[in-house]
C-alpha cells in the first residue's frame, strides 16, 4: 500500500471563497482522500468544494460552531468511508498543502510509534509588505523537535487516527486554541507531539487591518483563559505562565499605576516604565532567534498591544462562562465586513 493511501485529509472552512478551492486542489495534488467540513458558510464555499472533495459535510448551525467541531465531524465522515486509514491530516481552508509533508510525517510516525502528532514548517503567504503578514510569519516560527510548549501547535497537523480516537478528538467547546488543547491531552496520555524539518503548508491569514489583528488577539486571550482553566493545574501546566502574565500586564500594572496616582502625586506612574522594558526584552529575544532588527522591533511593538487585547479576551471568557455562552470570535476580512464578529 502506498503511503498516501494510508492518509486521509480533513479540510475545514467558513466563508473562505476562492482560497478554499486552492486548498482542496493542493490536497488532491498530494494524492489524499479528502473530506471538507463547512461551518455554515454564507458564500459559495460548499459549491466550490463539491467537485474537489470526496465528501462534503455541512455543520448544522443550530449547534455552536467551532473549528474543533468541524474537524471532529470531518474525521468521523472520513473514517466511516475509509476505516483503514492510519493517519489523518487536518488542513484549514486558508492554507495550501505542500505535497511532500504527508509522506514525511507518516514516515516519522512509522519510525516513532510514540508520536501522535507531526507538524512541519508553516509559512505565511507573501502578500505585499503588510505588517500583519510579517507578524503572522514571525508567529509561526518555532524550533524543530518534540514540542512541549503547546502554544506552538497549530491546527495544521498530521494525527495518528488511533490517538485521535483515544482522547476523543478536539474539544468542540473550545472556540480557539483547540489545536493546542488537543496536544496537551495527547501529552497527558503519554504521547509525543513533534515538529519535523519539512515544509508543511502555506497560510493566508488575510489580515489587512489593525481591527482584524485586534479581534484575533482578543480571541487568543479567550483561548488562553479556557486552556488554563482546563489544564493549567495539570502536570503540563498549560498556559499557567501566560495566564498570570496576562493578568499582571493587562490588569495589575495599569491598576497599580493609575488608581493611586492622585495620592502618590504621580509616583505610582513609574510602574508604567515596565512596558518599555518589556518592549526591549521582546526585541532582544527576537534578535537572538535570528529575526531582523525591523522584525524584532515590530514583534516587540505589537506585543504591547497584545497584552491589552489578551486581557480583554480573558475577561470575555470569564464573562461568557458565567452566562454559559459559547460563540466563535471571527476576525477575517469578510466576517468583519458582514458584522459577524
Amino acid at each position: 500500500m502506498s503511503a498516501t493511501a494510508r492518509i486521509g485529509c480533513v479540510v475545514i472552512g467558513r466563508n473562505e471563497g476562492d482560497r478554499l478551492g486552492a486548498a482542496l486542489r493542493s490536497v488532491r495534488a498530494a494524492g489524499l482522500r479528502c473530506v471538507y467540513a463547512d461551518s455554515a458558510s454564507s458564500d459559495d464555499s460548499v459549491a466550490i468544494a463539491r467537485p474537489l472533495a470526496d465528501l462534503v459535510v455541512e455543520l448544522d448551525p443550530a449547534t455552536p460552531l467551532s473549528a474543533a467541531r468541524g474537524r471532529n465531524e470531518g474525521f468521523a465522515a472520513l473514517t466511516r468511508q475509509w476505516p483503514a486509514l492510519d493517519y489523518v491530516l487536518f488542513l484549514d481552508g486558508d492554507c495550501l498543502l505542500f505535497p511532500e509533508f504527508p509522506t514525511a510525517g507518516a514516515a516519522t510516525m512509522d519510525a516513532r510509534p510514540e508520536v501522535a502528532i507531526v507538524v512541519g514548517t508553516l509559512v505565511e503567504k507573501p502578500t505585499g509588505q503588510s505588517i500583519y503578514t510579517r507578524l503572522a510569519a514571525l508567529e509561526w516560527f518555532s524550533e524543530t523537535g518534540d514540542i512541549r510548549d503547546f502554544g506552538n501547535l497549530g491546527g495544521i497537523m498530521l494525527v495518528r487516527a488511533a490517538d485521535f480516537r483515544s482522547v476523543g478528538g478536539f474539544d468542540p467547546h473550545m472556540i480557539a486554541g483547540e489545536d493546542s488543547e488537543f496536544g496537551v491531552r495527547q501529552a497527558l496520555a503519554g504521547r509525543v507531539v513533534t515538529k519535523i524539518d519539512c515544509p508543511m503548508a502555506e497560510h493566508d491569514a488575510c489580515i489587512t487591518s489593525f481591527r482584524q489583528w485586534w479581534q484575533r488577539s482578543i480571541r487568543a486571550g479567550h483561548a488562553l483563559a479556557q486552556r488554563y482553566m482546563k489544564h493549567g493545574r495539570s502536570p503540563v501546566h498549560d498556559c499557567r505562565r501566560e495566564f498570570y502574565r496576562t493578568l499582571f500586564w493587562g490588569l495589575a500594572v495599569p491598576l497599580a499605576a493609575i488608581v493611586p496616582a492622585w495620592w502618590t502625586q504621580g509616583l505610582s506612574l513609574i510602574l508604567l516604565l515596565g512596558y518599555p522594558l518589556s518592549f526591549a526584552k521582546v526585541a532582544i529575544a527576537g534578535r537572538r532567534r535570528g529575526f531582523s532588527l525591523s522584525d524584532a522591533l515590530l514583534e516587540a511593538r505589537f506585543s504591547l498591544y497584545h497584552k491589552a487585547a489578551n486581557m480583554i479576551g480573558l475577561a470575555t471568557y470569564f464573562w461568557r462562562r458565567s452566562k454559559g455562552a459559547v460563540r466563535i470570535i471571527e476576525y477575517k476580512r469578510d466576517a468583519i465586513r458582514e458584522g459577524l464578529s
